[in-house]
């Protein structure tokens, strides 16, 4: 099921997938990193005074995804609730200097999800978030299944992002599936606990496997896959893509294959946003006509890449290349 691919391969899928357009719907965040000195403890308080010096913002979750995917060179739709408040003003000028569309994304009555941290010597020494997380209802989920339904019209493939933050609720997650379903493009999710068996019928699932077992209640054997088609009749997909860390990703059919993606990752520096750059190599190799295994092959170079960057990084189809030229030839066809 995982294929070997070429260097031409390659190169033919990303070059499709910069004619792609994705539907991203999920939680979008702000994210904010304040960077300083810490030379004293406060008197106040047995706590470090950082002395910030650099203020950097960046777009995170469902928006985070997006940009990969712009990033790509492909078209993206982010459909999702923001607040009307400065961090959503903020967080659609990003998305428009990136080339991405704000017409989805909802203003509701809450405050736009906001993650600050605070980092000193490249260490993180605390992060707050500013949030409300219940789930969206009444007219707000509405406006959000219209947007949605139109964006996914315009699409070639479908992501939910989910990070419990309300935007992926049942009715929007059903809604979402039977539209693209129906103009038979592929499904990508990520899925948080919430609603982790809500969506049969998608192409690919990509839980980690703490966030499996703990959703199955039950540990999942890989290298004794007898009980792996139960698991597919509770998820009612087709694929299942298991992240592994160090070891890299599990891709499992519901036919019980089960191909195995060793990490590519040349130095592991920080592995935040390397599950967000996974979801968009997925969505767009896949919406370029590119199988699950190739999707996955390319999607594990990218995040290679991603782990060697500090914070929340979008990856670039060169880097991808440059990745399959330093670790394909082991592992893949080369033309």
């Amino acid at each position: 099921m995982i294929e070997r691919i070429t260097r031409a391969r390659l190169s033919d899928l990303l070059k499709r997938a910069e004619g792609t357009r994705v539907t991203v719907v999920g939680d979008a965040m702000l994210d904010v990193y304040l960077r300083g000195e810490v030379d004293r403890i406060s008197p106040e308080a047995p706590v470090p005074v950082v002395r910030i010096s650099e203020r950097k913002l960046g777009l995170g979750g469902a928006a985070n995804v997006a940009n990969n995917i712009l990033t790509i060179g492909a078209q993206c739709e982010l459909v999702s609730a923001v607040g009307d408040d400065l961090a959503g003003a903020t967080l659609r000028e990003m998305l428009r200097e990136v080339r991405g569309e704000t017409r989805s994304l909802v203003s509701v009555e809450r405050p736009t999800t906001t993650k600050t941290r605070v980092v000193a010597r490249s260490q993180q020494l605390v992060r707050y978030d500013e949030e409300e997380d219940a789930d969206l209802s009444g007219e707000d989920t509405e406006r959000l299944l219209d947007a949605l339904r139109t964006a996914i019209d315009e699409s070639d493939a479908l992501v939910f992002e989910d990070y419990n933050k309300g935007v992926i609720v049942p009715s929007v997650i059903a809604g979402g599936i039977e539209r693209a379903r129906t103009r038979s493009i592929p499904i990508v999710v990520d899925p948080k606990y919430r609603n982790f068996f809500a969506y049969r019928g998608a192409t690919i699932f990509k839980p980690n496997r703490r966030e499996l077992e703990s959703a199955l209640g039950a540990s999942v054997d890989l290298d004794h896959p007898e009980a792996l088609p139960a698991t597919f009749d509770r998820l009612g997909v087709e694929h299942l893509l298991l992240t592994l860390g160090e070891r890299g990703m599990v891709l499992i059919s519901a036919g019980g294959e089960i191909g195995r993606v060793p990490t590519t990752a040349r130095e592991v520096y920080d592995v935040v946003g390397a599950g967000d750059t996974v979801t968009a190599y997925l969505a767009t190799i896949l919406a370029a006509g590119g199988t699950p295994g190739e999707a996955a092959l390319i999607a594990n170079f990218a995040a290679g890449v991603e782990v060697g960057k500090m914070g929340a990084a979008t990856v670039t189809t060169n880097e991808v290349v440059e990745a399959y030229d330093d670790f394909g030839a082991s592992d893949s066809s080369r033309d």
